[in-house]
């Protein structure tokens, strides 16, 4: 069966009046967590658990069993050791009872790291960075009780090419054998949306037949930057690459074309997506990328009923 997912905001929610809003994503800037420090920080993590829990609950009442958790969770967590913070225990029991209750309904939860992220770096202190965040977050995992394997999966891009792709995918490689093992066993690598960087193909030739992680395919990346495949030749590739788990692979579609504005970005995702999605037969598991997040995901089930999906 096919799930589709949003990622990281309710919009429903998140558009509510402040005092109303249900949201993960309460955070701070660097002055006031240097002023008000991790006793705030805390707090704010605590209201985004709990609040995970409430958007997991709607996404079951809405027949959404795929979800993208936000890196914002935990304000600053880069900073302290979650144990530290005052009400650990109670952010714990939240972080289980989120992650109970997904499991309860056989919701799949994933993240995507930002693209601060960097593990190709020759940059020692670049790869400390890339390290420290992405172990956050795989802690985070830990804390939901969330598998360690690419199921529960932390997606990220190369990150660059330092005009030597060889050596940046070398680098990378070399990078992850230094990661933490609950960082390890969860890692997958995405492809890219411009030709400088990495396709479906240079992924697989650099990174998963030298290391294993799974590629997550997409699909609009590829349309920018097919790297000599056809789609279904490159979503095929990646999906060899995840064994007995379940592939994930993103979708979304240009919003240049959804205004009708050649002077927007192709990579820009646009808000809602009207096209038919093609699996060429796979069963995947499809994050939907679009600006109105699960308002964009209700409209497409919608459109997939009508049978108008554009062809």
């Amino acid at each position: 069966m096919r799930n589709y997912g949003y990622a990281c905001i309710n919009q429903g929610f998140n558009l509510r009046p402040k005092s109303q809003r249900i949201t993960t994503n309460r955070t701070m800037i660097k002055r006031t967590f240097q002023e008000r420090g991790i006793t705030y920080a805390s707090d704010l993590a605590l209201q985004n658990l709990r609040d995970l829990r409430k958007i997991l609950e709607w996404n079951l009442a809405n027949d959404i069993y795929f979800f993208r958790i936000s890196g914002d969770i935990i304000p600053w967590a880069s900073e302290y050791n979650f144990c530290d913070m005052p009400n650990f225990g109670a952010i714990h029991a939240a972080a289980l009872s989120a992650g109970n209750f997904a499991r309860k309904h056989n919701m799949r939860l994933t993240s995507h790291p930002g693209p601060f992220n960097k593990l190709a770096s020759p940059k020692e202190r670049v790869f400390q960075l890339t390290k420290t965040d992405l172990t956050v977050h795989a802690d985070l995992f830990d804390l939901i009780g969330l598998p360690r394997t690419p199921y529960a999966k932390l997606n990220i891009h190369v990150g660059a090419a330092y005009g030597d792709k060889p050596f940046a995918l070398d680098n990378f490689c070399r990078n992850f054998e230094r990661l933490p093992h609950h960082v390890r066993s969860r890692l997958t690598v995405e492809n890219d949306d411009k030709a400088s960087l990495y396709s479906t193909q240079e992924l697989y030739d650099g990174v998963y037949k030298r290391i294993g992680i799974p590629i997550v395919f997409d699909y609009h990346h590829h349309m920018l930057h097919p790297g000599g495949q056809t789609e279904q030749e490159a979503l095929e590739l990646a999906l060899s690459t995840w064994g007995d788990i379940k592939p994930v692979v993103h979708y979304a579609e240009s919003r240049s074309v959804e205004h009708g504005n050649p002077k927007i970005k192709p990579q820009a995702h646009s808000d809602y997506i009207i096209n038919h999605f093609n699996d060429y037969g796979n069963c995947v598991d499809v994050m939907i990328e679009a600006k109105q997040k699960e308002l964009a995901l209700l409209r497409y089930r919608e459109i997939i009923k009508e049978g108008v999906a554009a062809k």
